[in-house]
């Protein structure tokens, strides 16, 4: 198993090559592995061993991304966390986690009531003799957390196997090498920006330059300062960049290529990508569970529109029937993936853990198709989901929010077409017959309990909602509703 994204592992020619940066600092391969060491000695001190959980909870910058190798360094494994999170939503992760040290931005930042550091104090060079590292392929890394479709957040554990092998596939499937520059822009709470842009960047031997956040304009003018090789982001990033003024221009020719994922893209936003500025867009598809990515359109082959392309090097993705029979190609059905990238499962759930993974296949919850050639097309979706922006919104979760006001009888999420973001959460309300609420104290109660993300851009008070003939509430008539009466569009 290839680890040489951990700095232990690092050739000794790599030492002087440029390794991370950020807007503040740039750091070489062996000043990064120096870093790492401080970190690991201090998290030491602080109890932190083989089989503990580093909670880290900090915005994109080079100090998150010692964090991750410094908890790995000493056995550790890491849950990152959105830094937009409520108090309630971090100290729930943290909590579920049980983590035993939380590294945040500030003093004022949850930390859940565990031992903490503050980013600011992170030692910069180890202080006396470290013990040899420990990490091994099965040891737990990441536990990543993902909206419930049950109201709660669930940790996905992926250990090192899993995430090495996701970093390996995307070298192979991306030919990257020492040569290869990444400019990382997604979050690193997530593991499409850890294991494409940071792991593989690290295992090719490259550099990685990282942004604190996504705006237009700075975007491009940073991959004209940094001249990166190749990105990664989601629909909605390329959709700001394409509709930016005509006189707004950059020189984008360092690229050689970009990624598109979390969430289906139009044709017309991939043609249009690459036609102004000139790199080819390549879309992938896959889920945390999966370590982040199973499929993507070949960087050197032919990339065919309208799907996310071939299964990665490593892994099998097929097309499943309600029986379980694996269907032929051109056949609609459950899309279902095996390699050494899927998960161990979710953490102390093991009701779900067996639902995705019980027959020996991760299922998706998607539903697709293979051609004769292997590319697969995405059609439909089994879960009950909204992808705002390439974020993962579950209604539920939202759902759970609502009900936690006296007032509410009923409440329904749905997702709304939008046109930047792709989709929107909107919630429907009936409230109880011998209580009142407002739309301004329901919107306060999502405020107070739920990322921004996730807070409904409109939430219509009904006087009851649709039900099908079982009884549950109709989701698809209120999409349909959603049809003649748009969501805002102003988000």
């Amino acid at each position: 198993m290839d680890m040489t994204y951990l700095p232990w592992h690092q050739p000794d020619s790599r030492a002087n090559r440029p390794c991370v940066g950020d807007e503040r600092i740039t750091l070489t391969y062996g000043e990064f592995g120096t870093r790492v060491d401080g970190a690991a000695e201090q998290f030491a001190d602080h109890g932190v061993g083989p089989g503990s959980v580093v909670a880290v909870m900090l915005t994109n910058r080079v100090e998150l991304l010692v964090c991750l190798a410094a908890a790995w360094r000493v056995g550790a494994a890491v849950t990152p966390i959105n830094p937009v999170f409520t108090a309630s939503e971090a100290e729930y992760q943290i909590s579920d986690a049980d983590a035993r040290l939380v590294v945040r931005a500030s003093p004022e930042a949850p930390d859940g009531g565990r031992r903490s550091l503050l980013v600011d104090d992170l030692r910069r060079a180890p202080i006396r003799h470290l013990a040899p590292p420990v990490t091994t392929a099965g040891d737990l890394a990441l536990l990543v957390y993902t909206s419930g479709s049950t109201g709660r957040p669930k940790g996905v554990e992926l250990d090192h196997g899993n995430i090495a092998a996701m970093a390996g596939s995307m070298v192979e499937a991306l030919r990257l090498t020492a040569d290869d520059h990444c400019l990382l822009v997604l979050p690193l709470f997530h593991v499409n920006a850890i294991c494409v842009s940071y792991l593989a960047t690290m295992i090719a031997g490259g550099r990685l330059t990282v942004l604190a956040r996504f705006q237009p304009v700075d975007f491009l003018r940073a991959i004209e300062r940094h001249r990166p090789t190749f990105f990664s982001a989601v629909p909605t990033i390329y959709a700001h960049l394409v509709s930016l003024p005509a006189e707004v221009s950059a020189d984008t020719s360092s690229v050689r290529f970009a990624i598109c994922g979390a969430a289906p893209a139009s044709r017309e936003l991939l043609r249009a990508t690459e036609e102004r500025f000139g790199f080819p867009l390549v879309e992938g598809y896959g889920l945390t569970e999966g370590t982040c990515a199973s499929t993507a359109n070949p960087v050197d082959g032919p990339r065919r529109f309208g799907t996310v392309g071939v299964a990665l090097p490593g892994q099998v993705v097929a097309i499943m029937g309600g029986d379980g029979a694996l269907l032929p190609a051109g056949e609609r059905g459950e899309v279902v993936i095996k390699g050494p990238n899927v998960m161990r499962g979710y953490r102390r759930r093991p009701e779900e853990t067996a639902d995705a993974l019980g027959d020996g296949w991760l299922h998706t919850g998607d539903v697709g198709i293979l051609d004769e050639d292997g590319y697969l097309r995405l059609v439909d979706r089994i879960k009950d989901i909204v992808i705002r922006g390439g974020e993962n919104v579950y209604p539920k979760e939202i759902e759970a929010v609502l009900h936690g006001h006296p007032g509410v009888l009923e409440a329904a999420v749905v997702g709304a077409p939008h046109a930047v973001y792709g989709e929107v959460p909107v919630a429907y309300v009936a409230l109880h017959p011998e209580r009142t609420a407002t739309e301004d104290e329901l919107r306060g109660v999502c405020t107070a309990h739920l990322t921004k993300i996730k807070i409904p851009v409109s939430i219509t008070i009904v006087g009851a909602l649709p039900k099908n003939p079982v009884g549950k509430i109709d989701k698809p008539a209120l999409r349909a509703q959603l049809v003649a009466d748009p969501a805002p569009q102003g988000v």
